[in-house]
Protein backbone atom coordinates (compact mmCIF):
# COMPACT_ATOMS: atom_id res chain seq x y z
CA UNK A 1 0.00 0.00 0.00
CA UNK A 2 1.26 3.38 -1.19
CA UNK A 3 1.90 6.12 1.87
CA UNK A 4 2.90 9.68 2.12
CA UNK A 5 6.54 9.90 1.52
CA UNK A 6 8.03 12.64 4.04
CA UNK A 7 10.09 14.97 2.37
CA UNK A 8 10.82 18.33 3.41
CA UNK A 9 11.43 18.87 -0.62
CA UNK A 10 8.00 18.18 -1.07
CA UNK A 11 6.42 19.80 1.39
CA UNK A 12 7.67 23.08 -0.19
CA UNK A 13 6.34 22.04 -3.24
CA UNK A 14 3.21 22.21 -1.63
CA UNK A 15 3.68 24.65 0.71
CA UNK A 16 4.21 27.10 -2.30
CA UNK A 17 0.30 25.75 -4.10
CA UNK A 18 -1.43 29.05 -1.81
CA UNK A 19 0.24 31.39 -4.49
CA UNK A 20 -1.30 30.26 -6.97
CA UNK A 21 -5.29 31.06 -8.30
CA UNK A 22 -7.96 28.21 -7.84
CA UNK A 23 -8.78 28.60 -11.52
CA UNK A 24 -7.30 29.60 -14.91
CA UNK A 25 -8.43 30.36 -18.20
CA UNK A 26 -11.80 30.04 -18.70
CA UNK A 27 -13.13 28.94 -15.17
CA UNK A 28 -11.16 25.53 -15.38
CA UNK A 29 -10.19 24.54 -11.98
CA UNK A 30 -6.55 24.31 -10.92
CA UNK A 31 -5.98 20.46 -9.65
CA UNK A 32 -2.43 20.42 -8.64
CA UNK A 33 -2.87 21.44 -5.47
CA UNK A 34 -4.45 18.18 -4.97
CA UNK A 35 -2.93 15.63 -7.63
CA UNK A 36 0.35 16.64 -5.80
CA UNK A 37 -0.61 15.39 -2.71
CA UNK A 38 -2.15 12.42 -4.79
CA UNK A 39 0.45 12.04 -6.39
CA UNK A 40 2.83 11.76 -3.09
CA UNK A 41 0.51 9.20 -1.80
CA UNK A 42 1.11 6.99 -4.03
CA UNK A 43 4.86 6.91 -4.17
CA UNK A 44 5.59 10.10 -5.99
CA UNK A 45 9.14 11.23 -5.41
CA UNK A 46 9.86 14.86 -4.48
CA UNK A 47 11.34 14.90 -8.71
CA UNK A 48 8.21 13.06 -10.20
CA UNK A 49 5.67 16.19 -8.08
CA UNK A 50 8.37 18.94 -9.11
CA UNK A 51 8.11 17.48 -12.67
CA UNK A 52 4.34 17.04 -13.07
CA UNK A 53 3.90 20.43 -11.75
CA UNK A 54 6.36 22.19 -13.80
CA UNK A 55 4.47 20.45 -16.75
CA UNK A 56 1.20 21.61 -15.42
CA UNK A 57 1.94 24.95 -14.71
CA UNK A 58 3.48 26.09 -18.13
CA UNK A 59 0.60 24.05 -20.16
CA UNK A 60 -2.08 24.95 -18.29
CA UNK A 61 -0.81 28.94 -17.81
CA UNK A 62 -1.81 28.87 -14.32
CA UNK A 63 -2.34 32.62 -12.93
CA UNK A 64 -1.57 34.30 -9.31
CA UNK A 65 -3.69 34.25 -6.57
CA UNK A 66 -5.72 37.53 -6.95
CA UNK A 67 -5.84 40.48 -3.99
CA UNK A 68 -8.19 41.54 -1.55
CA UNK A 69 -10.74 44.17 -2.38
CA UNK A 70 -13.30 44.27 0.43
CA UNK A 71 -12.74 42.16 3.61
CA UNK A 72 -15.55 39.56 5.01
CA UNK A 73 -16.32 38.49 8.02
CA UNK A 74 -18.75 35.83 9.88
CA UNK A 75 -21.49 38.27 9.27
CA UNK A 76 -20.76 38.92 5.85
CA UNK A 77 -19.15 36.01 3.48
CA UNK A 78 -22.45 34.64 2.26
CA UNK A 79 -23.02 37.68 0.61
CA UNK A 80 -20.12 36.61 -1.50
CA UNK A 81 -21.42 33.21 -2.48
CA UNK A 82 -20.86 32.03 -6.16
CA UNK A 83 -19.25 35.53 -6.91
CA UNK A 84 -15.53 34.03 -8.68
CA UNK A 85 -14.15 37.93 -8.20
CA UNK A 86 -14.73 37.64 -4.33
CA UNK A 87 -12.62 34.88 -3.94
CA UNK A 88 -9.69 36.54 -2.81
CA UNK A 89 -11.90 38.24 0.43
CA UNK A 90 -13.19 34.85 0.57
CA UNK A 91 -9.53 33.46 1.26
CA UNK A 92 -8.30 35.76 3.65
CA UNK A 93 -11.82 35.26 5.58
CA UNK A 94 -11.66 31.45 5.32
CA UNK A 95 -7.76 30.95 6.38
CA UNK A 96 -8.42 33.24 9.70
CA UNK A 97 -11.82 31.26 10.43
CA UNK A 98 -9.92 28.09 10.48
CA UNK A 99 -6.55 29.24 12.09
CA UNK A 100 -8.40 30.74 14.72
CA UNK A 101 -11.20 27.53 14.80
CA UNK A 102 -9.43 24.60 13.23
CA UNK A 103 -10.37 22.82 10.90
CA UNK A 104 -12.77 20.64 12.43
CA UNK A 105 -15.10 23.36 13.87
CA UNK A 106 -14.73 25.35 10.80
CA UNK A 107 -16.35 22.85 8.73
CA UNK A 108 -18.72 21.92 11.30
CA UNK A 109 -19.67 25.90 11.10
CA UNK A 110 -19.46 26.11 7.06
CA UNK A 111 -20.79 22.60 5.71
CA UNK A 112 -23.83 23.26 6.64
CA UNK A 113 -24.26 26.58 3.99
CA UNK A 114 -22.04 25.05 1.33
CA UNK A 115 -23.68 21.50 1.40
CA UNK A 116 -26.28 22.41 -1.50
CA UNK A 117 -23.57 23.93 -3.65
CA UNK A 118 -21.43 20.49 -3.84
CA UNK A 119 -21.52 20.97 -7.17
CA UNK A 120 -19.30 23.98 -7.22
CA UNK A 121 -16.84 24.34 -10.39
CA UNK A 122 -18.04 20.66 -10.72
CA UNK A 123 -16.67 19.38 -7.32
CA UNK A 124 -13.59 20.88 -7.38
CA UNK A 125 -13.91 22.75 -4.30
CA UNK A 126 -15.34 19.65 -2.52
CA UNK A 127 -11.97 18.17 -4.09
CA UNK A 128 -9.96 20.94 -2.67
CA UNK A 129 -11.48 20.62 0.99
CA UNK A 130 -11.54 16.74 0.82
CA UNK A 131 -6.97 16.98 0.27
CA UNK A 132 -7.14 20.12 3.03
CA UNK A 133 -8.35 17.14 5.21
CA UNK A 134 -6.39 14.38 4.18
CA UNK A 135 -3.60 16.54 4.52
CA UNK A 136 -5.05 17.99 7.77
CA UNK A 137 -3.43 21.73 7.07
CA UNK A 138 -5.68 24.41 8.09
CA UNK A 139 -4.32 26.63 5.21
CA UNK A 140 -5.77 24.16 2.47
CA UNK A 141 -9.10 23.71 4.18
CA UNK A 142 -9.01 27.52 4.18
CA UNK A 143 -8.73 28.30 0.71
CA UNK A 144 -10.97 24.99 -0.33
CA UNK A 145 -14.13 26.93 1.76
CA UNK A 146 -13.24 29.99 -0.41
CA UNK A 147 -13.44 28.64 -3.86
CA UNK A 148 -16.53 26.51 -2.91
CA UNK A 149 -18.06 29.54 -1.58
CA UNK A 150 -16.91 31.62 -4.32
CA UNK A 151 -18.37 29.14 -6.58
CA UNK A 152 -21.42 27.79 -4.90
CA UNK A 153 -23.59 26.23 -7.78
CA UNK A 154 -27.15 26.26 -6.57
CA UNK A 155 -29.27 23.49 -8.02
CA UNK A 156 -33.03 22.90 -7.56
CA UNK A 157 -34.07 22.64 -3.73
CA UNK A 158 -35.47 19.67 -2.09
CA UNK A 159 -39.17 20.21 -2.98
CA UNK A 160 -39.90 17.76 0.29
CA UNK A 161 -41.50 15.34 -1.93
CA UNK A 162 -41.94 11.41 -1.52
CA UNK A 163 -38.99 10.05 -2.87
CA UNK A 164 -39.62 7.35 -5.72
CA UNK A 165 -36.69 4.60 -5.19
CA UNK A 166 -33.59 3.89 -2.72
CA UNK A 167 -31.61 2.61 -6.00
CA UNK A 168 -29.33 5.69 -7.56
CA UNK A 169 -28.97 3.75 -10.45
CA UNK A 170 -32.65 4.04 -10.90
CA UNK A 171 -32.74 7.54 -10.38
CA UNK A 172 -30.52 7.89 -13.51
CA UNK A 173 -32.64 5.91 -15.71
CA UNK A 174 -35.64 8.13 -14.56
CA UNK A 175 -33.57 11.15 -15.23
CA UNK A 176 -32.55 9.88 -19.06
CA UNK A 177 -36.32 9.98 -19.57
CA UNK A 178 -36.64 13.66 -19.29
CA UNK A 179 -36.62 14.53 -23.09
CA UNK A 180 -35.68 18.25 -23.06
CA UNK A 181 -32.40 16.72 -21.79
CA UNK A 182 -31.44 15.08 -25.05
CA UNK A 183 -31.60 18.98 -26.90
CA UNK A 184 -29.18 20.45 -24.50
CA UNK A 185 -26.20 22.14 -26.27
CA UNK A 186 -22.81 20.72 -24.09
CA UNK A 187 -20.42 23.22 -23.10
CA UNK A 188 -16.68 22.67 -22.78
CA UNK A 189 -16.81 22.48 -18.69
CA UNK A 190 -18.75 20.59 -16.61
CA UNK A 191 -20.55 22.81 -13.86
CA UNK A 192 -21.93 24.75 -16.89
CA UNK A 193 -23.63 21.47 -18.17
CA UNK A 194 -25.09 20.62 -14.33
CA UNK A 195 -26.07 24.05 -14.98
CA UNK A 196 -28.30 23.60 -17.65
CA UNK A 197 -29.47 20.63 -17.35
CA UNK A 198 -31.07 21.61 -13.46
CA UNK A 199 -32.47 25.17 -15.70
CA UNK A 200 -34.68 22.84 -17.11
CA UNK A 201 -37.92 23.27 -15.34
CA UNK A 202 -38.61 19.01 -16.21
CA UNK A 203 -35.48 18.46 -14.07
CA UNK A 204 -36.92 19.87 -10.95
CA UNK A 205 -37.90 17.08 -9.38
CA UNK A 206 -35.27 14.98 -9.83
CA UNK A 207 -33.58 15.88 -6.27
CA UNK A 208 -36.47 14.13 -4.57
CA UNK A 209 -36.52 11.04 -6.42
CA UNK A 210 -33.68 9.14 -4.51
CA UNK A 211 -34.37 7.63 -0.71
CA UNK A 212 -31.06 8.61 1.09
CA UNK A 213 -30.19 5.79 3.77
CA UNK A 214 -27.08 4.30 5.68
CA UNK A 215 -26.36 2.51 2.33
CA UNK A 216 -26.53 4.61 -0.03
CA UNK A 217 -22.98 5.97 -0.47
CA UNK A 218 -21.98 2.56 -1.19
CA UNK A 219 -24.67 1.79 -3.37
CA UNK A 220 -24.01 5.18 -5.23
CA UNK A 221 -20.15 3.92 -5.29
CA UNK A 222 -21.31 0.65 -7.00
CA UNK A 223 -22.84 2.69 -10.15
CA UNK A 224 -19.91 5.20 -9.98
CA UNK A 225 -17.74 2.21 -11.01
CA UNK A 226 -19.70 0.24 -13.31
CA UNK A 227 -20.44 3.80 -15.08
CA UNK A 228 -16.68 4.45 -15.27
CA UNK A 229 -15.51 0.87 -15.80
CA UNK A 230 -18.21 0.56 -18.68
CA UNK A 231 -17.48 4.35 -20.38
CA UNK A 232 -14.27 5.10 -19.26
CA UNK A 233 -15.74 8.39 -19.75
CA UNK A 234 -14.36 11.38 -18.31
CA UNK A 235 -17.57 12.65 -16.05
CA UNK A 236 -17.78 9.11 -14.70
CA UNK A 237 -14.30 9.40 -13.61
CA UNK A 238 -15.41 12.61 -11.31
CA UNK A 239 -18.26 9.81 -9.87
CA UNK A 240 -15.96 8.05 -8.60
CA UNK A 241 -13.46 10.59 -6.94
CA UNK A 242 -16.72 12.83 -5.72
CA UNK A 243 -17.65 9.80 -3.78
CA UNK A 244 -13.99 9.77 -2.67
CA UNK A 245 -14.06 13.23 -1.45
CA UNK A 246 -17.21 13.14 0.10
CA UNK A 247 -16.44 10.13 2.24
CA UNK A 248 -13.23 11.94 3.43
CA UNK A 249 -14.86 14.96 4.46
CA UNK A 250 -17.56 13.02 6.27
CA UNK A 251 -17.07 12.79 9.61
CA UNK A 252 -17.06 16.31 9.70
CA UNK A 253 -20.76 16.27 8.99
CA UNK A 254 -23.78 15.64 10.75
CA UNK A 255 -26.01 13.42 9.43
CA UNK A 256 -28.50 15.90 8.03
CA UNK A 257 -25.81 17.63 6.17
CA UNK A 258 -24.23 14.37 5.05
CA UNK A 259 -27.64 13.40 3.20
CA UNK A 260 -27.67 16.95 1.52
CA UNK A 261 -24.27 16.72 0.33
CA UNK A 262 -25.03 13.15 -1.67
CA UNK A 263 -28.49 13.98 -2.38
CA UNK A 264 -26.87 16.86 -4.00
CA UNK A 265 -24.75 15.19 -5.32
CA UNK A 266 -26.25 12.86 -7.16
CA UNK A 267 -28.79 15.43 -8.62
CA UNK A 268 -25.44 16.84 -10.03
CA UNK A 269 -24.66 13.52 -11.37
CA UNK A 270 -27.84 13.16 -13.00
CA UNK A 271 -27.76 16.49 -14.78
CA UNK A 272 -24.59 15.00 -16.66
CA UNK A 273 -25.93 12.24 -18.58
CA UNK A 274 -25.89 14.30 -21.84
CA UNK A 275 -22.42 14.65 -21.10
CA UNK A 276 -22.06 10.46 -20.48
CA UNK A 277 -24.34 10.54 -23.58
CA UNK A 278 -27.33 9.09 -21.22
CA UNK A 279 -24.98 5.51 -20.88
CA UNK A 280 -27.38 2.14 -19.78
CA UNK A 281 -25.16 0.52 -16.53
CA UNK A 282 -23.75 -3.35 -17.46
CA UNK A 283 -25.83 -6.17 -16.34
CA UNK A 284 -24.23 -7.83 -13.08
CA UNK A 285 -23.52 -11.04 -15.48
CA UNK A 286 -21.27 -8.26 -17.65
CA UNK A 287 -19.57 -6.55 -14.56
CA UNK A 288 -18.80 -9.96 -12.99
CA UNK A 289 -16.61 -11.04 -15.96
CA UNK A 290 -14.75 -7.35 -16.03
CA UNK A 291 -13.85 -8.07 -11.90
CA UNK A 292 -12.24 -11.60 -13.12
CA UNK A 293 -10.43 -10.00 -15.76
CA UNK A 294 -6.60 -10.19 -14.78
CA UNK A 295 -4.96 -6.88 -13.95
CA UNK A 296 -1.70 -5.10 -12.54
CA UNK A 297 -1.82 -4.98 -8.90
CA UNK A 298 -1.86 -1.10 -7.91
CA UNK A 299 1.72 -0.72 -7.24
CA UNK A 300 2.08 -1.17 -10.96
CA UNK A 301 -0.91 0.98 -11.32
CA UNK A 302 0.60 3.66 -9.56
CA UNK A 303 4.25 3.44 -11.03
CA UNK A 304 2.46 4.18 -14.55
CA UNK A 305 0.68 6.91 -13.25
CA UNK A 306 3.17 8.62 -11.48
CA UNK A 307 4.49 9.22 -15.40
CA UNK A 308 1.67 10.64 -16.34
CA UNK A 309 0.83 14.53 -16.97
CA UNK A 310 -2.48 14.13 -17.11
CA UNK A 311 -4.09 15.17 -13.77
CA UNK A 312 -6.76 12.97 -13.71
CA UNK A 313 -4.96 9.48 -14.46
CA UNK A 314 -3.01 10.70 -10.78
CA UNK A 315 -6.73 11.24 -9.40
CA UNK A 316 -7.81 8.23 -10.66
CA UNK A 317 -5.46 5.93 -9.54
CA UNK A 318 -5.18 7.34 -5.80
CA UNK A 319 -9.13 7.59 -5.26
CA UNK A 320 -10.09 3.98 -7.08
CA UNK A 321 -7.35 2.27 -5.21
CA UNK A 322 -9.15 4.21 -1.67
CA UNK A 323 -12.30 3.21 -2.70
CA UNK A 324 -10.86 -0.35 -3.18
CA UNK A 325 -9.86 -0.80 0.48
CA UNK A 326 -13.17 0.19 1.89
CA UNK A 327 -15.54 -1.59 -0.72
CA UNK A 328 -13.32 -4.66 -2.11
CA UNK A 329 -14.55 -4.33 -5.43
CA UNK A 330 -11.58 -5.17 -7.73
CA UNK A 331 -13.59 -3.61 -11.08
CA UNK A 332 -11.58 -0.32 -9.24
CA UNK A 333 -8.61 -1.86 -10.34
CA UNK A 334 -9.43 -3.24 -13.69
CA UNK A 335 -10.91 0.15 -14.50
CA UNK A 336 -8.51 2.34 -13.38
CA UNK A 337 -5.65 0.03 -15.36
CA UNK A 338 -7.69 0.21 -18.70
CA UNK A 339 -7.71 4.15 -18.16
CA UNK A 340 -3.72 3.96 -17.59
CA UNK A 341 -3.20 1.81 -20.98
CA UNK A 342 -2.07 -0.89 -18.70
CA UNK A 343 -4.73 -3.83 -20.32
CA UNK A 344 -6.82 -3.50 -23.31
CA UNK A 345 -10.57 -2.67 -23.64
CA UNK A 346 -12.74 -5.04 -22.18
CA UNK A 347 -16.12 -3.75 -23.04
CA UNK A 348 -15.61 -5.10 -27.10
Amino acid sequence: MAIAIPSSEADTLLAEMPLWGSEFEHTFANHAPMVLAALQRIGGTPREMRRFFDHYRRSKKLLPAGSTQVPLNAQTWQTALGIRAREPDLRAFFMAEVEALGIAQALRITLPVLAPGIAASAFHALMRTAYGVLRDNKQDVGIALAYWAATYLPLPPSRGAKPVTDDPAQVLALTAAIAPLHDLQLHELLWQNIRDSTALAEFAPVVDWLEIGPDTMGRMADVAIRLFAATQHFAALHVVTGLHWIRLIAPYCDQTVLNTMLRVFWQAIAALLPELGFPTLPRDEVVERWRAIAAPEWVDIHAAARQSFDEHDISIAFSAHQEMALYGDPLYRVACARRLGLIGDYTA
